[in-house]
């Protein structure tokens, strides 16, 4: 995708903006969707990319949404982050590079992750009955 710094800026908040294009991360227990329980699916608050469905959210404890995997590894892409003198995999949206959160190996099975995202980074669309 091709949009500019203003254009960005233009249709995100300041917290949507701090988190998806500078690599920012909110504060625990302080960003949307956190205790989301209704069916549907969390896209990309930048491109409306489907990223997760409510099915494989889980509570992790961690003061940000949790989630066991996204709903395709197209709709993902992994990146090394050794910021914060650490070694962390980064995940951004395959569609526009906003930054989403990271990826952990300490999830309940059964796959054992757990995408730990930044709610500003989401969007979330109930399912329809």
């Amino acid at each position: 995708m091709e949009i500019t710094e203003s254009e960005w800026k233009a249709c995100l908040t300041p917290e949507q903006y701090q988190v998806t294009r500078k690599h920012g991360t909110e504060r625990a227990f302080s960003g949307p969707h956190q205790d989301e329980k209704r069916n549907g699916i969390f896209s990309c608050v930048c491109c409306d990319n489907a990223l997760f469905e409510t099915s494989a959210k889980f509570e992790s404890g961690s003061g940000w949404p949790s989630f066991l995997k996204p709903i395709s590894q197209e709709c993902i892409s992994e990146h090394n982050d050794r910021r914060l003198f650490s070694r962390r995999t980064e995940i951004r949206c395959s569609n526009c590079d906003a930054h989403l959160g990271h990826v952990f190996n300490d999830g309940p099975m059964p796959t054992g992750l757990r995408y730990c995202m930044n709610g500003h980074a989401l969007s979330f669309e109930p399912a329809k009955n």
